[in-house]
């Protein structure tokens, strides 16, 4: 991994391959070598041919920890990718983002539409408006004394995730209070590059992704099939639908 400095955080990244550019934003509490490396993701895109470019976001995995929840507003997160498409001299490049990845991705599109040629929302849908629940139980887990002091399965299930990345826990909790800003329908409306939104048919926290994709001119669906939240990233359904995707925009 390489660091640079965005605006007084050490952001870790990585840049392999050549060809057309392609930044990958990961989801919360995951890092570039889980959300894309383990999953195949990273040696699928170079092998296409893409010069593959993932950050890992402030709070996470490499990138230096910050303790104020205001510093992980999703607006904000974006802008970390913003200053390393600047830092690497990258004028434009496809997007993926996946799950709180997908948020960032649409806060970058749509305050920076002029960096962003194609984007794909994985991992998340309609509850990019909507929400996706309250955070502050999932926050109180991370910061709960260990597990079995975590009652609520579905916070223990986040709880286990952020301890096997070997996240910060006080960091992660955070950036959970603060990332989720919802996006109103009409600035989802507003995105004006090709989404394609991708999300498993059995998964319980994204919400509707045609219902996402209805919103955005000429917004596409990628149903995964047969898969959750945590599983469908590294679906070969999902690569092959994105590499299509990315494809019809040279």
């Amino acid at each position: 991994m390489d660091h640079f400095n965005s605006d007084g955080i050490d952001i870790a990244y990585l840049d392999q391959g050549e060809g057309d550019p392609v930044l990958l934003i990961h989801g919360f509490a995951s890092n570039v070598r889980i959300n894309w490396i383990s999953t195949g993701w990273v040696e699928r895109l170079v092998s296409a041919g893409r010069r593959v470019i993932a950050i890992d976001n402030r709070g996470h995995g490499e990138s230096g920890k910050v303790y104020d929840k205001a510093a992980y507003e999703s607006p904000m997160m974006a802008e970390d990718s913003r200053r390393l498409l600047d830092h690497l001299a990258i004028a434009r490049a496809d997007v993926l983002g996946y799950s709180m990845g997908a948020r960032i991705s649409a806060f970058l599109a749509l305050n920076h539409p002029e960096r962003v040629g194609r984007v794909i929302f994985g991992g998340l849908g309609i509850n990019m408006v909507n929400g996706v629940g309250d955070p502050e139980e999932i926050a109180a887990a991370l910061e709960a004394p260990s597990l079995a002091d975590v009652p609520s399965a579905r916070a223990r299930t986040f709880r286990k995730f952020a301890e096997s990345a070997g996240g910060d826990l006080v960091a992660l909790a955070a950036c959970m209070r603060s990332s989720r800003q919802k996006i109103r329908a009409e600035q989802v409306a507003g995105i004006g590059c090709p989404v394609l939104v991708a999300v498993g048919t059995a998964d319980e926290v994204a919400g509707s992704a045609r219902e996402l994709a209805d919103l955005i001119p000429g917004g596409e669906v990628l149903d995964i099939a047969g898969r959750d939240h945590m599983l469908a990233v590294g679906a070969e359904d999902f690569k092959k639908g994105a590499l299509a995707f990315l494809a019809a925009g040279k």
